[in-house]
Order: structure tokens, then C-alpha cells, then sequence
């Protein structure tokens, strides 16, 4: 018996019988004696069904009122599985976020979480009922309903399991487990038993879909352990906890590709201290993310910058950037949309030399040209031109993680 955070994802409730499978295994853990705290999402694709109704009336849609509207695809979600679970026997409430209430800044589209008032809901489950709540969403202090950016319903369990001390946080998704890349595009990869924290940070960062990043952090500041299970088999996931020795042993667990990124150059940039921080700090104030960022060697007194924002925010990057540029006096501005961001990812880096020149060595032998390189203590990633994205995520994935490289301590 435990206190269990269970999350599942759109296509875990993307239709009736789905949402009658997951009420089955809801009831077969509390019969087994945990308390259930279950969050959903969205019937898969009605998020992007509201989103798409909205920008139907309006190129540029008002947030407040876009946050209210895709906000109800959870709602719905979670009303179903109550019903569903009464109807099994099992006494079951729903809450959404104003109820808990689970409080957030006023960022609509990306609001960050600030507390979580549990009363309602601990009551609910001394009273004996298995409690759904409705994902991704909060609300803020003026009593606004808020979202908490794409896939934010593992946020949102994320920190119910920390807020409640929860045992276990279980992440529902329709794969069964993390992989050592992506298996639709790479037939060989492999499942993984474990993995640290860091690691899946990385990962959920290089462009991994299985957990969003934000719930990993959160994950790790609170140690709540998180494992990744499928909602369609029984077969063992993966957990993802705090990392030990012997992964140290694994030079690298995981290989990630990002087709969601794009590539823009400020040219001709005077080469002396503030501009840089002229370029980027509106980009910040904007709230766009700049990921890789290279500048090159100066010459007659001029040099290039060259960063990645993700595609979503390009044009309004590009707006910002083009009337920076003309206030410097930069002599051009151009941009790459899509670029690839390959990455190799695994704690055995810290101690392994020669990782990196494998890497290149790998790219160069498939002719792909390296456009911009980032590294941490775990972690090397490389942007290339996006129709070779996919190729470069398999040759590494054979060069480090195929049967050919598991001698060498390159294996998962």
C-alpha cells in the first residue's frame, strides 16, 4: 500500500474505450490497497483541435482567452474517468486546477507552477476516492485560468507527488519506457531499466519526447521517483531516479534528435563589449529560449552571431531581431528553418575521453557537415542541416550503442 501519482497521456485517453481501459487499471491498484491520485490530458488531438478553432478567428489570438479555451480538454478528460471509476464502484472525484488550487505566475501558454493547495484533495482521498485531476492547467492570483506549456500534465503530477510526498509518480504514455532513441527511427534501439535524472533532463531537452523537461527538473529538486510505464501493456518501465556508479559505467545511454529547431544569423556585428546583450536580452524579454549560440572570430573589426530558437517562436524571434539589427547597424540577418540538433547523451562522458572525436569522425565518414557543436559534462550536440537529421541519429546510435560498440561499455 502507497500513496501513487499516476499520469496519462492523450493517446492513453484518446477515446472511450481507452478511457475505460485506464479506469480498469486505476481499479486493479486500488484494489490492491494504494491511494490514487490520477492526472490526465487531453483526448489526444483536442488540444490542437481548440488551438486550431482559435486561430481560425484570429491570426494571433488573445493568450488569456486561448488558456481558457484548450484548458477544457482536460476537463473533459477528467470528468470522464470519474464517471468511469463510479461506474466500476470505486467513489472517485474530479478537481481542476481553481479547485486544488494549484497556483501559477500569469504567463499564459507557459505559466510556471507557484504553489499547490492539497486540502480538498487530501481530504477527498481520507474520504476513501480515488481523485482525478485535470492537467496542464493552473490559475493565477487574479483568478485566471492559466496552461503550463505543451505536454505540462507530467508537470502537473510532478509536483502533486512532491507536494504530497507520494511514493511514486507513475507516467502513462504510449511507449514502455525510455529508449535509447527514438525506435521509429531507430529499429535498433533499446530500452532502458534506468536512468538518472540528468540524463533524462538531456534528453527530455535534445528533443526526447517521453517527459516533458520541466517535470524532470522539478522531479529532481523534490528526488520524487518517476518511472515510465506504457498504459497499453504490462511490461516494466523505466525509472528515473538519482544516479549511482554503475552508470557511470555506460559511456553513453541515449541518442536524441530535434527537427523543432530553426537556425538565425546576425551579420556584420560590431565586434565590441553590449551587443551581444543588445541581441539576446529582448529575445528574453519575450520569453523565447535560445539554445545554441555560436559567434565567429572577429575580422575588420565585425563578426557573425549565430543562435537556435525553437521553429514556433522563429518569426517572432526574427521580428525582434531584425529591428535590433538595424539599431547596431548589423549588416544582415538570415535565417535556416528547419535545422537538426543531434545529441549524444550519458553520464560515462565525465570520465571517457575521445567521445566527441568519435562523434565527428562518424558524421564525417556519412558526409555530414557539422554547422554549430554545444557541449556540457554529459552531453554533445551538433546542428546540421535537417535532411540529414535522421541519418546522423542512427549512425551514432550503431556507433555507440549498436552490438558492435558494446565491448567498449557503449551498451544501455
Amino acid at each position: 500500500m502507497g500513496l501513487v501519482v499516476q499520469k496519462y497521456g492523450g493517446t492513453s485517453v484518446g477515446s472511450i474505450e481507452r478511457i475505460k481501459a485506464v479506469a480498469e487499471r486505476v481499479s486493479k491498484r486500488r484494489k490492491a490497497g494504494d491511494e490514487l491520485v490520477v492526472v490526465v490530458s487531453a483526448m489526444a488531438g483536442e488540444t490542437n483541435r481548440l488551438f486550431k478553432l482559435a486561430s481560425e478567428l484570429c491570426d494571433a489570438p488573445n493568450a488569456r482567452e486561448t488558456d481558457v479555451l484548450v484548458a477544457t480538454g482536460e476537463q473533459v478528460s477528467a470528468a470522464l474517468l470519474a464517471i468511469r471509476l463510479q461506474a466500476l464502484g470505486h467513489p472517485s472525484i474530479s478537481f481542476l486546477a481553481h479547485q486544488l488550487k494549484l497556483s501559477t505566475d500569469s504567463e499564459h501558454g507557459r505559466a510556471k507552477i507557484k504553489s499547490i493547495e492539497c486540502e480538498r484533495l487530501i481530504a477527498a482521498l481520507r474520504g476513501d476516492r480515488v481523485v482525478v485531476v485535470a492537467g496542464y492547467q493552473g490559475v493565477d492570483e487574479a483568478g485566471d485560468i492559466t496552461t503550463l506549456g505543451r505536454g505540462a500534465s507530467d508537470l502537473t503530477a510532478v509536483a502533486l507527488a512532491a507536494t504530497l510526498k507520494a511514493d511514486v509518480c507513475e507516467i502513462y504514455t504510449d511507449v514502455d519506457g525510455v529508449y535509447t532513441a527514438d525506435p521509429n527511427v531507430v529499429p535498433g534501439a533499446r530500452k532502458l531499466k534506468r536512468v538518472s535524472y540528468d540524463e533524462m533532463m538531456e534528453m527530455a531537452g535534445l528533443g526526447a519526447k517521453v517527459l516533458q523537461l520541466r517535470s524532470v527538473e522539478l522531479a529532481r529538486r523534490y528526488n520524487v521517483p518517476l518511472v515510465v510505464r506504457s498504459s497499453f501493456s504490462e511490461a516494466e518501465g523505466t525509472w528515473v531516479g538519482q544516479e549511482d556508479k554503475s552508470m557511470e559505467d555506460v559511456l553513453v545511454s541515449g541518442v536524441a534528435l530535434d527537427l523543432n529547431q530553426a537556425k538565425v544569423t546576425v551579420g556584420g556585428v560590431e565586434d565590441r563589449p553590449g551587443l551581444a546583450a543588445r541581441i539576446f536580452g529582448p529575445i528574453a524579454d519575450a520569453g523565447i529560449v535560445v539554445d545554441m549560440i555560436i559567434q565567429n572570430a572577429s575580422a575588420d573589426g565585425r563578426t557573425d552571431i549565430t543562435f537556435t530558437v525553437p521553429r514556433d517562436d522563429l518569426r517572432r524571434a526574427l521580428d525582434i531581431i531584425k529591428r535590433v539589427a538595424s539599431e547596431i547597424g548589423a549588416s544582415a540577418v538570415r535565417h535556416e528553418d528547419p535545422v537538426a540538433k543531434v545529441s549524444i547523451v550519458g553520464l560515462g562522458m565525465r570520465t571517457h575521453a575521445g567521445v566527441a572525436a568519435t562523434m565527428f569522425r562518424v558524421l564525417s565518414e556519412e558526409r555530414i557537415n557539422i554547422e554549430m557543436i554545444a557541449t556540457s559534462e554529459i552531453k554533445i550536440s551538433v546542428v546540421v542541416n535537417s535532411k540529414y537529421g535522421e541519418l546522423a541519429m542512427r549512425a551514432l546510435h550503431d556507433a555507440f550503442l549498436g552490438h558492435s560498440a558494446s565491448a567498449a561499455g557503449g551498451a544501455a
